[in-house]
């Protein structure tokens, strides 16, 4: 019997399942996968709509909720132009003596609004708030960029329309609180309810601070250019625009005199951007506003450089508004007596200096035991028209010269080298930077005068020797005493060491004069660093402490027989004589306490 061989056939699952697919569709399997996925979207969407649904309706409770809680003690928007008259703020001497009275005799005058220049409220409008006309009191983009950065700078700033700057200046107090913001932006609906807009920037304009004792368009006006408003030009209307922001900063009164430059300048370039003035237009007003005549400054104040230093500080402390309005009573640290006549000594000495062509001069004294700033004079006379006496040259950076070498010394001293260890006064080469040519110090009368003993070299301010020690010790092991000892500008960062090479101890870097007063009050110490203070007390209207300076504890950042060591070499005339002579005015005599 014969049989065939058997082969299986292969079975075509593949194309079984796809013939389910087609000619079956209702096969349990296909039927039940097409029924789950229809039912999972159905419930997504279901559950998401759900969800937004009741997050909307519990935002709208908590806004009505927010509303009802803060609107209910809210000021009426009828007492916007009603607000209580504000205290100027009064800086006294460390003896009770008025050094300044920021706003004594306020100055407010109202605006004549029929008569006043289109461009005067464009500019306004244009820097401070150019959607004014378009928005119902507060901006969208504002309020999200105020959130931003109050989550992430922690920061309760930005986003001030100029009805909420209307508010916030006449029935909010100048506390920073998210309280104060929900106030503000409530009542700025409010108020946009009540009042038109031109009524709104007319109350603006009006009461708005411009700087010293200049309320509104009308005064400042007045004040800086001795005109009615109605009479501003196009520049000096942009200039004016741009005070409100920093009153204290942008008047050409304080003590940065050009910083309204740049402001106005981006008056100018907003007011171009929305349409407003022309591109030649702005090209003309970038360089009037540069040569803009200010009406001479009259009011009466004493240490104008250190008044002004101090108020900067109090604004950046307490906020503009409560240092120009507060009405607080500022006890400072300088002597009055003593600053008239150091006042008198710079001018003086100035004035010997001409024939060298030195026309200007600056002094700061310290009390070293307590770092108090006693005296701060920043020009030989703050209201000259013939050079920029308002610019405070104390607090400005200069080359120090020689005045950095004590502390070249001071970092050689605590590294172990003596008064008496000789170095060599001839002509040295130094190798210079990469790509630069070689160094070559050379002392300032020409000469060489061989081996010196280091009391010798500091005493006789020896260049080559300084330059020398300043090789030994290393550039960033100086920076670091000289940093310390409170010149904060010579921080040994690598910025600064890429900047400075070793004719750093020559002057080869910018300090302030406070910074190197700093530094040698330091040195006069004993080592110990006080951080130089201008304030000693700060009350508000009503008498309550706000600061005070009860003790201001020193740090020990130089040995103190180092520091006595380079006090000594300084000190002693005999050190100096081959150089200087023995009657060069520099001997100092030692009068016990």
């Amino acid at each position: 019997m014969n049989f065939s061989t058997y082969k299986p056939r292969t079975r075509k699952f593949t194309s079984r399942l796809s013939r389910i697919s087609k000619d079956s569709a209702s096969h349990p399997f296909v039927k039940q996968s097409y029924f789950n996925k229809r039912r999972f979207w159905i419930r997504f969407f279901g559950l998401s709509v759900t969800v937004l649904f009741f997050s909307l309706i519990a935002m709208i409770v908590l806004t009505l909720f927010a509303f009802v809680i803060f609107a209910k003690d809210l000021p009426s928007p009828n007492k916007l132009t009603a607000r209580d008259s504000s205290l100027s703020t009064k800086i006294f001497d460390r003896n009770n003596k008025l050094l300044y009275d920021i706003y004594g005799d306020k100055n407010r005058a109202l605006v004549n609004w029929n008569q006043l220049p289109p461009y005067v409220k464009q500019a306004t409008i244009a820097i401070e708030d150019k959607d004014f006309y378009k928005h119902r009191g507060f901006s969208p983009t504002g309020i999200v960029r105020a959130a931003f950065n109050i989550i992430v700078f922690r920061k309760l700033q930005g986003g001030s329309t100029i009805t909420q700057q209307v508010v916030k200046n006449t029935l909010l107090s100048s506390e920073r609180t998210i309280t104060r913001k929900i106030k503000e932006f409530i009542l700025s609906i409010q108020v946009e309810r009540k009042y038109t807009k031109d009524e709104i920037l007319q109350i603006y304009l009006n009461e708005v601070p411009y700087g010293g004792t200049a309320w509104g368009i009308e005064a400042a006006a007045q004040t800086y250019f001795n005109k009615e408003a109605k009479d501003l030009t196009l520049a000096e209307a942009v200039i004016l625009a741009g005070f409100p922001q920093r009153p204290s900063y942008y008047s050409p009164y304080g003590i940065n005199p050009r910083a309204y430059v740049d402001r106005a300048q981006a008056v100018g370039k907003r007011m171009r951007e929305d349409g407003y003035i022309t591109k030649e237009q702005e090209e003309a007003l970038e360089k009037e506003v540069s040569q803009i005549a200010f009406s001479p400054n009259e009011q009466g104040i004493q240490a104008p450089h250190f008044v002004f230093y101090v108020q900067e500080m109090l604004s950046e402390k307490y906020g503009e508004k409560l240092v120009e309005q507060g009405g607080l009573k500022v006890t400072t640290t300088l002597d009055l007596e003593l600053q008239k006549k150091v006042q008198q000594i710079v001018a003086d000495e100035v004035g010997k200096l001409s024939e060298f062509k030195v026309g200007n001069g600056a002094a700061v004294v310290i009390d070293p035991k307590e770092g108090q700033i006693l005296s701060m004079v920043g020009s030989k006379d703050f209201f000259a028209k013939d050079y920029e006496g308002q610019v405070n040259v104390a607090t400005a950076h200069r080359q120090p010269g020689s005045a950095l070498k004590p502390f070249t010394y001071a970092t050689a001293f605590k590294a172990g080298y003596t008064p008496s260890y000789t170095i060599m006064d001839v002509p040295t080469e130094f190798p210079g930077g990469t790509g630069q040519p070689p160094y070559k110090p050379v002392n300032y009368d020409g000469k060489y005068r061989g081996p010196q003993q280091v009391r010798f070299a500091l005493g006789n301010s020896l260049n080559i020797p300084a330059v020398k020690i300043l090789a030994l010790v290393g550039v960033k092991n100086m920076l670091r005493t000289a940093f310390d000892s409170g010149i904060k500008s010579l921080e040994p960062t690598q910025k600064n060491l890429e900047r400075f090479g070793l004719a750093i101890t020559l002057g080869g870097g910018e300090v302030t004069l406070l910074e190197l007063t700093t530094g040698y009050a330091t040195l006069a110490a004993k080592g110990e660093y006080y951080e130089p203070i201008s304030i000693l007390k700060v009350e508000d209207r009503n008498g309550k402490v706000l600061d005070e300076v009860k003790e201001n504890k020193g740090k020990r950042v130089i040995d103190e027989e180092v520091s006595f060591l380079v006090s000594h070499i300084l000190s002693d005339n005999n050190a100096r004589t081959a150089v200087f002579g023995s009657e060069f005015g520099l001997a100092i005599t030692i009068i016990p306490r």
